[in-house]
């Protein structure tokens, strides 16, 4: 299949199915919001080098986790149920996106989250499309995760910790409270061993653009997850 190349003037991106073998779609365009939202409603997201133009992926299979189907080892139960870490939502955004931003990936050299990537995510989190997840300890953010939402999907971007067990312990958080609210899926976009190991699971593409188009949204409004989310869950 060919890349195909996008352009500032026109909010347009050609069918997810049309992706390459790889998964990537198309390359060029901005990170406006109403172009990120586009994507995110088709099954598409921007992943790319700082040094690089903007490339937008769909791959195929897509790597998600349901929220009813969390798993929860033995040693994070326990984890849990000593309240190691303080979990809130919607309190630091950016403190949570610079620590993705910062936070060293076998690898990887840099990172895709640069300013423009994280002024860009501001404005959706401004707007209500972003949440975001802290774990704290001792009063320091040492893990935490954002990502968007439509409808019932919620699509994460990326997460962090600092210390052992802090990004596992919000992102479990968050799908105890997403399957409480009846959301289908997380969107993870990519095999990790890590999310793997807490219920992620590849479907074809096909499948989970399916569900996109019943959860598409328009319009949000900022809403602070913290007044009805919760973490006084038994484990």
């Amino acid at each position: 299949m060919p890349v195909f190349r996008l352009d500032t003037k026109e909010v347009y991106f050609p069918p997810a199915y049309l992706a390459d073998d790889s998964g990537l779609l198309a390359i060029g365009g901005d990170l406006s919001k109403e172009r990120l939202l586009t994507a995110y409603s088709m099954g598409i997201f921007p992943w790319y080098n700082p040094d690089e133009p903007i490339l937008w992926w769909s791959p195929n299979p897509r790597f998600i986790l349901y929220p009813s189907q969390i798993k929860v080892s033995k040693s994070m139960r326990q984890v849990l149920r000593q309240n190691k870490f303080e979990i809130t939502f919607d309190q630091d955004f950016e403190g949570v996106i610079r620590g993705c931003q910062n936070i060293p990936r076998p690898g990887q050299q840099g990172t895709w989250i640069t300013q423009e990537f994280i002024d860009s995510y501001q404005q959706l989190f401004d707007m209500g499309f972003v949440h975001s997840v802290e774990v704290w300890q001792n009063g320091e953010l040492v893990g935490g995760l954002y990502g968007g939402y439509m409808g019932k999907c919620f699509f994460g971007e990326s997460m962090f910790a600092k210390v052992s067990n802090a990004s596992k312990a919000g992102f479990i958080m968050l799908a105890k409270n997403l399957d409480e609210q009846g959301f289908e899926l997380i969107d993870c976009q990519v095999h990790t061993g890590h999310l793997e190991s807490l219920g992620g699971e590849m479907i074809p593409r096909l499948d989970f653009l399916k569900i996109l188009e019943k959860n598409y949204q328009e319009n949000y409004r900022k809403e602070d997850w913290s007044n009805h989310f919760r973490t006084d869950f038994e484990f």
